[in-house]
């Protein structure tokens, strides 16, 4: 009986020293709570020393972590750690959108017994804080832009800085570092989308019989231009070829002889000169 008890106060041991030790990774913090209650004892990587069977560990990730929104299709090939389903909401003129983004964050290590007190594991954490904040400006901020803008993307980026704006400071007051807000896609009404793309068509279409319109302008243009130059220069031509230039020129060519013969009363009789 005795073997027994001490057999057993050894295994019990062995097991209280196992339980006593927590390894923490290297990219995470450990909240220590003792029966449920935070100490403000923080572990850091590496091996750690806890009281067994009255203190506990709540770890927290570091590193950068990922809360993404896509279809359920693509979550399956994603590498986020947190998924979930884009936000849907309208903008200024009333185009209806699903917005595609993306939240990268970390636990401030400084501050992980305030998560830890306030806001729960990790889960919890991106559930109370980054899914809900992040949706709500999601869905309100590109109301206040018009489809066009955010289609052609001349808007994306101010919503995506918006956005960031209003997430940062509610990150900090509770113990997160935001890193960065990307919106990867909006997606528009296929209908929307259909309108525009005739739109452009039309729109390439009127430019193309402008530039069409332009060039016969300008060929026709030329044309007069050349007419007007050839009409310019045969008046100089007229003008400056006077009859007593035409006698020098003669003058200047004649080779001293007389013509031999000259021409009649009639076209058919020649008259011999004498020499």
């Amino acid at each position: 009986m005795n073997k027994f008890i001490i057999g057993f106060l050894l295994i019990f041991g062995f097991i209280t020293v196992l339980l006593g030790f927590r390894t923490i990774d290297a990219g995470e913090v450990g909240v220590v709570t003792r029966f449920g209650q935070v100490t403000g004892k923080v572990l850091s990587p590496g091996a750690n020393f806890i009281t067994p069977w009255v203190e506990s560990v709540t770890t927290y990730n570091t590193k950068k972590v990922i809360y993404e929104t896509s279809t359920a299709e693509n979550q399956k090939g994603s590498q986020a750690d947190y998924k979930d389903f884009p936000v849907d909401t309208n903008t200024k003129d009333g185009q209806q959108v699903n917005i595609f983004y993306t939240v990268r964050f970390s636990v401030d290590p400084t501050k992980a017994t305030f998560v830890a007190q306030n806001l729960g594991a990790e889960s919890a954490l991106v559930d109370k804080i980054v899914k809900t904040e992040s949706r709500i400006w999601v869905r309100n901020i590109p109301r206040e832009f018009e489809a066009q803008e955010l289609y052609t993307g001349i808007g994306v980026v101010e919503v995506q800085n918006e956005i960031e704006a209003k997430l940062r400071p509610t990150f900090e007051a509770n113990g997160l570092i935001l890193d960065s807000v990307g919106i990867r896609e909006i997606k528009f009404n296929q209908d929307y989308v259909d309108a525009i793309e005739k739109k452009q068509i039309a729109a390439v279409q009127v430019e193309t019989e402008k530039n069409i319109a332009e060039q016969a302008k300008f060929k026709k243009e030329a044309r007069i231009t050349e007419a007007e130059a050839a009409a310019k220069e045969q008046e100089l031509q007229r003008t400056t070829i006077s009859d007593e230039l035409l006698r020098k020129m003669w003058i200047e060519r004649w080779n001293g002889q007389l013509p031999t013969y000259v021409m009649g009363n009639e076209a058919t009789n020649l008259i011999q000169l004498p020499r």
